[in-house]
């Protein structure tokens, strides 16, 4: 996907992909990191706060009458606005001095089920602060892990974008039963990103013996590259530089078959190491 700065046509686009995938007999679809609006750099935080939503505002609802509609699973992504008397303006650790309270907003991944309903949302945990860039002017951390959910690919777990550089976190949703990561994404292009992005993707599939879905925006300033990788960590989807879209059927066998063979969960040491357990390294 290609999201312009245009929300409703950011809608109207996906919208669309929405009953082309029902269409192809699509059971789920997802999309990128920034579904709702690419926001250039020039943007400023209020501007960006004024097209954000609630999680139950207007874009998703629509997402949400498209799913029932079409009896299909979305995993969609938004820009979540929230109040200014939030207790996590003060829980961030990510956000810098001169961040303005008053334009708080989330990067927010989205799942809605079958029937339309929101079964659960997550807030981006990671801000891009790196390569220079920085989120946090425009954007505030979450600070809760997602919980995995009954999906058609089983246990599903959720990530977005810079997350993947984060190995703990795919470790955790492992663990905690997904056999299944999506990872929506706005990889920015830029020196050894394309080799990057192939490497943390494979690597948090490989590690945990899952499979990994990574819708990645293209043009702007992105590098596109959508990826489906197998739980042995092969390339089973690279969808390059163009927009569009891809039906894959997934071998859900193939989860246990690689965990039995490369038992990487079953051999962890947690009697000297436990993500769980807080401060534990």
């Amino acid at each position: 996907m290609k999201s312009s700065v245009n929300k409703d046509e950011n809608l109207k686009f996906s919208l669309e992909q929405i009953k082309e995938a029902r269409k192809k007999k699509a059971q789920m679809i997802c999309f990128p990191e920034f579904q709702m609006a690419f926001s250039p750099n020039s943007q400023s935080s209020k501007e960006l706060f004024s097209i954000s939503e609630l999680v139950d505002g207007g874009f998703v609802t629509e997402l949400s009458k498209s799913a029932r509609e079409n009896d299909i699973y979305i995993i969609g992504t938004i820009y979540e606005r929230s109040t200014k008397d939030s207790d996590e303006f003060n829980k961030s650790l990510n956000s810098p001095e001169n961040f303005d309270n008053r334009y708080c907003v989330y990067d927010t991944a989205v799942f809605i089920n079958n029937k339309g309903f929101i079964v659960s949302y997550y807030r981006k945990l990671h801000l891009y602060n790196a390569l220079g860039f920085q989120e946090s002017k425009k954007l505030l951390a979450g600070n809760k892990l997602f919980s995995p959910v009954d999906s058609p690919l089983g246990k599903l777990g959720v990530l977005v974008c810079y997350d993947l550089r984060f190995p703990e976190l795919g470790r955790l949703l492992a663990i905690e039963g997904s056999g299944a990561l999506v990872a929506p994404s706005g990889w920015v292009q830029g020196t050894m990103k394309e080799d990057h992005w192939l490497t943390m993707c494979k690597a948090r599939s490989i590690e945990n013996g899952v499979y990994l879905i990574a819708p990645n925006q293209v043009g702007n300033i992105f590098c596109g590259h959508s990826l489906i990788v197998d739980p042995f960590g092969v390339v089973i989807l690279d969808m390059g530089t163009r927009e569009g879209m891809e039906i894959i059927d997934l071998d859900l066998g193939k989860i246990d078959l690689v965990r039995n063979d490369l038992p990487l969960l079953k051999n962890r040491r947690e009697d000297l190491y436990n993500l769980r357990q807080k401060n534990a390294f």
